[in-house]
């Protein structure tokens, strides 16, 4: 497709994986991201997600704070505008968000790393629909894993075991119109890489999402309607000692006309369960390095450590 930044796989996750693997595994490879069509998560499901987020977001400020879980680290309910920074950022991202996370039942043995989700009562629809998103999302991100195992050498169930039960965490994101008095250097989204396994992002219809080339260059992602934009996060880079890239990117703010509307987006932030050990896959493992493979480490800790740097623990 001639819209796509050259070099990023666009590819239909209705092929065989086998016919697509090795494609996104240069993708992601060289540039960390790719685009995936006919994901398989209905449009009707899509849209439904997009006027209940809207809804919700287009509440009061005092009802929306309502929802703030205080010392939870920003995973389950609302979190306002002006909180999350970007590692190493000097001044907060110009967003608000909700989180959906994994539903545990009680007694679960990882169920001390999930709290339970809350819902707004305002939204009719909001749980009932958010969750049908949320198991989607994790069906189309495992046949995601599946090609990426299949790249690499590997059964196409080996990521099944990992992310069974996973942490993973639905962000609902709203970047309200750019206001006069937006701090000086503030940007929608400062440029960060994702701490988790994969990331599946729906909804990003206006253009501002960028990647950072190997060159150092900003590249932009066109939006491709109704498509999935997936990127490699940290854990998945871990794992792969560096073969697959989690690619530093950022949402620029746009100018004229459509700096004064908001944009909404969706991403599923696909994580390993939290006891699952991170190590280096040996034949990821370039013994020509100069520096060492990193050191095993669970995916909860590696979690933490990200969340206390990005001002959410």
């Amino acid at each position: 497709m001639t819209n796509i930044a050259p070099g990023i796989a666009s590819v239909s996750l209705a092929q065989p994986l086998e016919t697509i693997a090795d494609e996104l595994g240069r993708s992601f490879s060289e540039y960390g991201f790719a685009v995936v069509r006919d994901h398989g998560i209905p449009q009707e499901l899509i849209d439904e997600a997009e006027a209940v987020s809207k809804a919700f977001f287009a509440l009061p400020d005092a009802v929306k704070r309502a929802y703030r879980i205080e010392g939870g680290g920003g995973a389950r309910g609302y979190t306002p505008f002006g909180t999350e920074k970007a590692k190493d950022a000097e001044v907060f991202d110009l967003k608000e968000f909700w989180h959906v996370g994994r539903d545990l039942p009680q007694g679960h043995p990882l169920a001390e790393f999930m709290a339970p989700n809350i819902w707004p009562a305002e939204v009719a629809g909001f749980r009932e629909t958010m969750s049908a998103l949320f198991a989607a999302f994790e069906t189309a991100g495992a046949r995601v894993l599946e090609a990426i195992a299949l790249h690499l050498g590997r059964p196409r169930d080996f990521f099944a075991a990992s992310v069974e039960d996973g942490n993973s965490v639905m962000r609902l994101l709203h970047y309200p119109p750019l206001g006069e008095g937006a701090p000086e250097g503030a940007i929608r989204a400062a440029a960060h890489g994702d701490i988790n396994t994969i990331t599946l992002l729906l909804g990003a219809e206006e253009a501002g999402l960028e990647l950072l080339t190997r060159q150092g260059e900003w590249l932009p992602i066109p939006a491709v309607k109704g498509a999935l934009v997936i990127n490699v996060g940290d854990m998945l880079e871990r794992q792969t000692a560096g073969r697959l890239r989690s690619t530093t990117h950022r949402v620029v703010n746009p100018r004229g006309e459509a700096a004064k509307r908001s944009r909404y987006s969706m991403p599923f932030f696909l994580h390993f369960r939290p006891d699952f050990l991170i190590e280096p896959l040996p034949e990821c493992i370039d013994p020509d390095a100069a520096t060492p493979p990193p050191a095993p480490i669970t995916a909860h800790d590696f979690l933490m450590q990200r969340l206390r740097e990005i001002n959410l623990a």
